[in-house]
């Protein structure tokens, strides 16, 4: 971080700062929010919602889409499913998944939109 990008002198706005923590949710949803964001950090599993945004699929279908096991997509699955951002139904034996509501694949939009919109304006740091 250039120099230009920090404070020279130390001045707090108390008005603001006391907005601002006023405003803020409380420190269990925000612990959710991360856990949320922290679950999107891993590729296969952004692959899987992403594939779930499209379609209802089985356990074997995103394997088979993954290229690779049914055992992987399950460990993954579950985890998906304890964060509620997937959900399950039964189907006689099979057990279809899905985004748990619109909000999960609202997220994900939202992240493509921002990576296809830096991308293009050249933006995009390595």
């Amino acid at each position: 971080m250039s120099d230009s990008a920090i404070c020279s002198i130390t001045l707090i706005d108390e008005a603001k700062v006391v907005a601002v923590r006023n405003a803020l949710p409380p420190n269990e949803v925000l612990f959710r929010l991360a856990e949320t964001f922290r679950v999107l950090g891993d590729p296969t599993r952004v692959r899987i919602l992403q594939a779930l945004s499209l379609q209802e699929l089985c356990v074997c279908d995103i394997a088979s889409l993954l290229g690779t096991t049914k055992s992987a997509i399950s460990h993954q699955l579950r985890l998906l499913r304890s964060l509620r951002v997937v959900k399950h139904r039964k189907d006689g034996r099979i057990v279809y998944y899905s985004l748990d509501d619109s909000h999960v694949g609202n997220l994900l939009r939202e992240g493509l939109c921002h990576i296809v919109t830096t991308t293009s304006q050249g933006v995009e740091e390595k």
